[in-house]
C-alpha cells in the first residue's frame, strides 16, 4: 500500500512536469551579443527578433539564424516590447508606453498618463485579445515603499489604474482564457496572479508562488520577464540568478533552467516548432556588464503563441 500512495502522490506533479526537459539537460547557447544589458526580447512575424539595450537607449533587430543585430529605434530606456497583429509594436520607456510603426518610427504614445498623472517608468506589458492591454509600473517603488502599479490601456486608449501597493511590480502575463493575469513582484521574489473579472477590471490579489532564494554567487532573486507554454506552464526570468524558473499552471516549481546572463530580464518562445525559449539580460551586473541574447532548445515544449 505505502509504494502506491507514493505513487498517487507523486503523480500530478509527474504529469505537468511530463513533456519538460530535465534541467541538466538543458544548455544556454549564445545567440547574439548586445553592448549593454538588454530586456523585452519579441518576434514578429516574420520571426525576427527585436531587443532593448535599456542602458544605451537602443532597440536591436536581430537575425536568429547568424545572431546579426541592427539598429532598430533609439528611445530612453527601452524595456518590455510587444508586436500587434498590424505590425506596429508597443514598448514599455521611461515616462509612456511607446507605439512604434514597424520600421520602428514613433507613433503617438500608447500610454503616458493615467487618471492626469504621468506614468513613472513602464517595465513589462501583455496583450488583452479584447483590444486592450496591460502593463506595469515599478517606478520609485521597492519592498519598504511599495507605490507600483499595474495598468490597462482599453481599446480606445484610455489608461486606467487596476492595481496598486505593489514593491516593483514587474514581468506581467494575461493567460489565454482571460480570467487571470500573473505579475511578478521583484522585491518579494514572488509571482502574484489576479482574478480578471473584466477587461480591465481584477479582483484581489494572491500569491501564485514564491521563487527559490540567491545563493553562492547569485546576486539578486527577483522575478523579471515571464511567458507561458501551450501545458500553461509558467517560464520566469529570474534576475539575479543565472536561471529560468517553470511553474505549473497551480505555481509548483517543475524546473530551473541554466539562463546564461546572470541579470536575467525576459524570455520569450519562438523557433519553427516554438520550442526555443530566447532569454534576455546581461552577462553580470546590468550596470557595467554587456548583454546577450541565449536561447534554450527544449525539445517537447511548445511555447504560446502571444502574437496577435
Amino acid at each position: 500500500m505505502k509504494p502506491l500512495l507514493l505513487a498517487l502522490l507523486l503523480a500530478p506533479a509527474a504529469f505537468l512536469a511530463g513533456d519538460l526537459p530535465a534541467a541538466d539537460a538543458v544548455k544556454p547557447v549564445k545567440v547574439a551579443d548586445v553592448p549593454g544589458y538588454c530586456e523585452g526580447i519579441v518576434f514578429d512575424r516574420a520571426g525576427a527578433g527585436y531587443v532593448s539595450d535599456t542602458q544605451h537607449g537602443a532597440i536591436y533587430k536581430v537575425t536568429i539564424a547568424d545572431g546579426k543585430t541592427s539598429l532598430w529605434a533609439s528611445t530612453p530606456a527601452p524595456n518590455g516590447h510587444k508586436v500587434l497583429a498590424d505590425g506596429t509594436h508597443l514598448v514599455c520607456a521611461k515616462g509612456a508606453v511607446l507605439h512604434l510603426d514597424a520600421a520602428g518610427k514613433k507613433l503617438k504614445d500608447a500610454a503616458n498618463e493615467c487618471d492626469g498623472k504621468p506614468l513613472r517608468s513602464p517595465n513589462d506589458l501583455s496583450i488583452d485579445p479584447k483590444g486592450g492591454f496591460y502593463f506595469t509600473d515599478p517606478g520609485g517603488s521597492d519592498a519598504k515603499n511599495p507605490i507600483g502599479t499595474v495598468h490597462y490601456v482599453d481599446a480606445q486608449g484610455k489608461t486606467h489604474l487596476v492595481a496598486g501597493g505593489l514593491a516593483f511590480p514587474n514581468g506581467v502575463v494575461l493567460r489565454p482564457d482571460g480570467k487571470s493575469l500573473i505579475v511578478g513582484e521583484s522585491e518579494f521574489n514572488r509571482v502574484l496572479v489576479f482574478e480578471v473579472l473584466a477587461p480591465g477590471k481584477l479582483g484581489a490579489r494572491k500569491i501564485f508562488a514564491t521563487l527559490p532564494a540567491k545563493k553562492g554567487d547569485q546576486i539578486n532573486n527577483a522575478p523579471d520577464g515571464m511567458t507561458l507554454d501551450e501545458d500553461g506552464n509558467l517560464f520566469v526570468a529570474h534576475y539575479g540568478m543565472h536561471t529560468v524558473q517553470v511553474l505549473s499552471p497551480d505555481g509548483k516549481l517543475l524546473r530551473s533552467y541554466p539562463g546564461g546572463n546572470l541579470t536575467i530580464s525576459n524570455v520569450a518562445f519562438a523557433g519553427p516548432n516554438m520550442d526555443q525559449l530566447f532569454i534576455t539580460g546581461a552577462l553580470a551586473d546590468e550596470k557595467t556588464s554587456k548583454g546577450a541574447l541565449w536561447r534554450l532548445d527544449l525539445k517537447g515544449v511548445r511555447g504560446l503563441k502571444l502574437l496577435r
